[in-house]
């Protein structure tokens, strides 16, 4: 078949590398798009707007969203057979900011995930040794009893936030400098730094452990967790549909964004990828596959993670059920063991019927079910507050913790090649350094200046910084670049011309549903998450809750407002990376007309010379 009319790819005049077999393709899209958002967000997510009904909304943001925009991903990369700057800039040098963007916030995002695993590795250290160290108080300095801070908070939040991070009670005071944290992160980037060594040649090998691992892991949970008392409970609640949540705006921006999140979209990681593929490949069948088996996997993991879940909540229902039937044997004088769980309601009427001035005097507390599975969390709550207080109460819990944040390690680690690719290959494509200096040093520079640059989250301040940059320097950038995406290769590119080059390259041309969706379903849907998604960034005021001893409701966290230099780096975050939009497109502006200006020039001079001008 005659090669489509596409764009020369550098692959025809350079000797790319490419994949050892197609399985490490497809891994290595998984592993990226397959992240700790789908374990510690996506379950959230659901139990919170309306159960089985959140799946609605879901499923048809991935249908006209998230696998359009992914199939457009890997068929340019595969094509073009260049990273996100080269891919942009061959496509418009006008759009080249639209790569040099997605380099930016992949930047940005490997600084604060990598600490994400800087946390869950020192909780893997600490996972081997019996009791865990979360489980119980340190004594206080006199050793006549625990601490104070402990006893107010409980033993998994204290160790989390005073034993971990030893966090500061305002953003404004930075604090000192962790060194076990310190020492973690340089460990994390070290094994990052092996494993993108040498690009695909060696993550092609790593990822065939850290992509699969997770669900062996999983299935772990999921048969233990199914197995114990209460995940039955954990399970109805997450999944029991409340249809009227859909009528809430919010549900179906939750909806779009988390399917645009979790693909891991706009990054450049899986155009990088793509460009190591053969040119011939299958990448619209690659598209829908993993699509879906990221989709899959989080279901997958709500199953499980709400099965440990719904345990722990009927564990601290029962805790709570005890601790009242014990009042009430103390104050009406009962046989031991003549109140049980099982006739405390029954019990509990009675006596509210006879004497219930006595029953009031008690101060019972309100032990429903649902009140306790109310209590989920999401991201960093549900990993090293929620689960790990879970893990606490079960049986052999050192190995669970151990087994719970190795899969969180792996899981992040998948990722993370996706992030490095993300910068890596522009730069390469770029030229950055001369071409005799070999591609492990341009890596160990790029992990390098990740490191020092993320030193700032091993502060005492650090969660208050990383939770900064996770709001405001991916969300709404990603969101526009996708739309920039889109439009370059519906528009400036040409449908019918990418149409070609994918029917080159698999064999099929696009479908209506595809060419729909690349012409205005995803466009129009992604400006509409944007606008609907700053305007709610609008009206949430720039608050950020703090961790402080000393307020008067604590162990409640306390509302603060950033300080106005807070305000100013967060407006910088949310708008550097789009300034390479128009910066890139007016630089290009300005050099054609200079040209076009020295062209006349050099036209006038010749006529002169000529004796006609």
């Amino acid at each position: 078949m005659a090669r489509a009319p596409g764009l020369d790819p550098l692959g025809s005049r350079d000797q790319r590398p490419t994949w050892d077999s197609k399985l490490q393709y497809l891994l290595s899209c998984v592993g990226f798009a397959v992240g700790l958002g789908n374990l510690w967000r996506f379950p959230y997510l659901c139990q919170s707007h309306g159960g089985g009904a959140f799946l609605i909304p879901y499923f048809i943001a991935l249908a006209f969203e998230g696998i359009p925009l992914f199939h457009v991903e890997l068929a340019i990369g595969q094509r073009l057979r260049r990273g996100s700057v080269g891919v942009w800039t061959a496509i418009s040098p006008y759009l080249g900011g639209v790569g040099l963007g997605c380099l930016s916030v992949s930047f940005l995002v490997s600084l604060y995930y990598n600490t994400v695993l800087t946390w869950v590795l020192w909780y893997l250290l600490n996972s081997f040794q019996q009791p865990l160290p979360w489980g119980t108080c340190p004594l206080d300095l006199n050793r006549t009893g625990f601490v104070e801070e402990c006893q107010a908070t409980g033993t998994v939040s204290y160790f989390w936030y005073r034993q971990t991070l030893n966090i500061t009670a305002t953003i404004e005071h930075s604090g000192s400098v962790q060194w076990r944290l310190l020492a973690c992160l340089a460990a994390c980037w070290v094994v990052v730094y092996l494993c993108v060594i040498r690009g695909i040649e060696s993550t092609g090998k790593a990822i065939y452990f850290t992509a699969s691992f997770p669900y062996l892991v999983l299935t772990i949970f999921l048969i233990r967790g199914l197995t114990l008392p209460g995940a039955v409970d954990g399970l109805i609640y997450l999944f029991t549909p409340n249809m009227q949540t859909l009528q809430n705006p919010r549900v179906w921006l939750d909806a779009a964004t988390q399917i645009f999140f979790s693909l891991s979209l706009a990054f450049g990681g899986h155009i990088a990828f793509a460009s190591y593929n053969m040119p011939r490949n299958d990448c619209e069948k690659d598209a829908v596959t993993i699509a879906l088996v990221n989709s899959m996997t989080s279901l997958y993991a709500s199953i499980a993670v709400f099965s440990v879940l719904g345990f722990k909540a009927a564990t601290d229902h029962g805790r709570c059920l005890d601790g009242n039937i014990l009042r009430l044997i103390n104050e009406f004088d009962f046989p031991d063991q003549s109140v049980s769980r099982d006739n405390y309601t029954a019990v509990l009427t009675q006596l509210n019927a006879t004497q219930p001035e006595r029953v009031a005097g008690l101060h019972l507390e309100a032990c429903h079910l649902q009140d306790f599975l109310d209590k989920s969390a999401s991201g960093t709550g549900l990993a090293f507050i929620v689960f790990t207080e879970a893990v606490l109460h079960m049986p052999g819990s050192p190995v669970w913790a151990a087994l719970f944040f190795s899969m969180l390690f792996t899981l992040g680690l998948s990722s993370m090649f996706g992030n490095m690719e993300s910068i890596i290959t522009p730069l390469l494509d770029m030229g950055v350094l001369p071409r005799w200096v070999p591609k492990e040093v341009l890596t160990g520079l790029a992990c390098l200046a990740c490191f020092l640059f993320a030193t700032c989250f091993t502060l005492q301040s650090g969660s208050y910084w990383l939770e900064l940059f996770d709001s405001h320097a991916a969300s709404l950038n990603l969101i526009l670049f996708a739309f920039f995406e889109v439009v370059g290769v519906a528009y400036v590119y040409g449908l019918d011309r990418f149409c070609d080059d994918i029917e080159w390259m698999t064999g099929r041309r696009p479908g209506l549903y595809w060419r729909v969706s690349w012409k205005a379903i995803s466009p129009l849907l992604l400006l509409t998450i944007f606008v609907a998604y700053f305007a709610l960034l609008a009206q949430t005021p720039l608050n950020y809750r703090a961790w402080n001893p000393q307020y008067e409701q604590f162990p409640l966290k306390q509302e603060k407002s950033y300080p106005g230099w807070v305000w100013a780096i967060c407006a910088l975050l949310s708008s550097f990376p789009t300034l390479w939009v128009p910066g890139v497109a007016l630089a290009q502006l300005l050099t054609r007309r200079r040209r076009k200006q020295d062209m006349q020039q050099d036209m006038c001079l010749k006529l002169q010379d000529s004796g006609v001008c």
